[in-house]
């Protein structure tokens, strides 16, 4: 089971995400995401998130990776 402290950094990092997505900023949507995947790879390498939850937070991620690939000025 996720660590409710680990679940909430994860989610306010994703809710910064929609937030700068629906604002249309889109420099801090890219800064968001990659701040999502460098939190989601160094809790995986510590230990600190098991591989399902991993992976169901990489999915999402690479959702937004795909939805903001041409999302550019």
């Amino acid at each position: 089971m996720l660590k409710k402290q680990v679940r909430n950094e994860l989610d306010s990092i994703l809710n910064d995400l929609k937030v700068n997505l629906s604002n249309n900023y889109k420099d801090l949507a890219h800064d968001a995401l990659k701040r999502l995947h460098a939190t989601l790879d160094a809790y995986l390498e510590d230990g600190t998130l098991k591989e399902k939850d991993y992976k169901k937070y990489k999915q999402i991620a690479d959702d937004y990776t795909v939805r903001l690939a041409d999302y550019h000025h």
